[in-house]
């Protein structure tokens, strides 16, 4: 059973800093893209950033000079650098990642979730 856990959400002032890390761990045979997403309330869930496992990268408009997405492979983990913080970006952020458990199987896992308040 493959398993994402996200961690290192919190409460932080407008204009802060926080960095949220995910560690897929169980039985991975190797992982392609992993993201993140989030998701507000009464809004519905929305990509804020992909990487691939060569280090490609896309961003959420919203986001873009602010967030930063990482990962290190031989962890299993992706990381998402959030600078620059605002309210508007109170959500659960939620991290997704494609996992091969055989050479021609996979399936799409996703963590349970961190909040991220941005507030003063």
């Amino acid at each position: 059973q493959v398993q994402l856990v996200e961690s290192g959400g919190g409460l932080v002032q407008p204009g802060g800093s926080l960095r949220l890390s995910c560690a897929a761990s169980g039985s991975i045979f190797t992982i392609d893209a992993m993201g993140w997403y989030r998701q507000a309330p009464g809004k519905q869930r929305e990509l804020v950033a992909v990487i691939t496992p060569g280090g490609s990268t896309s961003y959420a408009d919203s986001v873009k000079g602010r967030f930063t997405i990482s990962r290190e492979n031989a962890k299993n983990t992706v990381y998402l650098q959030m600078n620059s913080l605002r309210p508007e970006d109170t959500a659960v952020y939620s991290c997704n990642a494609r996992i091969w458990v055989a050479t021609i199987k996979y399936n799409d896992y996703w963590g349970q979730g961190t909040q991220v308040t941005v507030s003063s």
